[in-house]
Formats: structure tokens, C-alpha cells, sequence
């Protein structure tokens, strides 16, 4: 066993999804765990990239700053 073991998580798929997402990850060579981890780290990368970039963070600023959500 790890030393310092990743947490475990819970999620919700659906029987037929999470069986044919295993029949793709078997013919990938790769477990589903770690399949979706290395997806996890890649759209967290994208993100935190998205983040430090100053042109991405002000085209995610609302169109109309003083409109709250309650006047939509």
C-alpha cells in the first residue's frame, strides 16, 4: 500500500456508461482511475493557464457589470 494513498472519491454514472467507459479503457491499456485523473490534471491545467492569463480572466467578466442576476 502507498504511503500517502490519493483520497478516494465518489461519483455517479450510469450502469451501461461506466461499463462502456471501461471497455474503452481497457482497449486504451489504462485503468478508468487513472484515466480520469489524467483528465482531471489536464482540464485543471487549462484552467489554472486560463487563470494567470490576463486577456482569458477579462474576457470571463460579464457583459454588463452593474446587472445583477435578479434583474435577468
Amino acid at each position: 500500500m502507498a504511503s500517502n494513498p490519493t483520497p478516494q472519491r465518489v461519483i455517479r454514472v450510469d450502469d451501461e456508461t461506466w461499463a462502456a467507459y471501461g471497455q474503452l479503457c481497457e482497449e486504451k491499456g489504462v485503468a478508468r482511475s487513472a484515466d480520469l485523473r489524467m483528465y482531471i490534471k489536464r482540464e485543471v491545467a487549462a484552467w489554472r493557464r486560463q487563470q494567470t492569463d490576463p486577456a482569458a480572466a477579462h474576457s470571463r467578466l460579464p457583459q454588463n457589470p452593474s446587472r445583477t442576476i435578479a434583474e435577468s
